[in-house]
């Protein structure tokens, strides 16, 4: 059973704890319930077992890369209208186009800014919900 989440309930896909623990401080604090999944299996089996407005999605994971993940789930009916976002320390040319090409919907470089992160997001839930 999911927490209730009184902005949304975000998927935050990523390998790192220690990134885990501050987004989901931040954005616990800001309203939103956040799920985590290290890897590309267990996102598979959150976003199977739960209802999400937003997916986080870290690019560099060692099982499977963001890039791939993200195009599998935007090819999976019940998930593709989801908006995905890449949260990644990929900041050279081109890398935000990538993401975009694999399917995100937006692009959130790391160092993640704390006090930019949650209108981020919200532009993105919201926008998904006026579809």
């Amino acid at each position: 059973m999911l927490p209730e989440a009184k902005k949304g309930t975000i998927l935050y896909i990523e390998d790192n704890s220690d990134n885990r623990n501050l987004i989901r401080r931040v954005l616990g604090a800001e309203g939103y319930s956040v799920v985590d999944a290290i890897n590309a299996m267990q996102a598979i089996e959150k976003l199977e077992s739960g209802s999400f407005d937003l997916i986080l999605m870290d690019i560099n994971m060692p099982d499977m890369d963001g890039y791939t993940l993200t195009a599998k789930i935007k090819g999976m009916k019940n998930y593709s209208n989801i908006p995905i976002l890449a949260v990644t320390a990929n900041v050279m040319r081109g890398d935000r186009e990538k993401s975009l090409e694999a399917g995100c919907d937006g692009y959130i470089q790391k160092p993640i800014d704390i006090d930019a992160i949650g209108q981020q997001i919200e532009r993105f839930i919201s926008r998904s919900n006026n579809v």
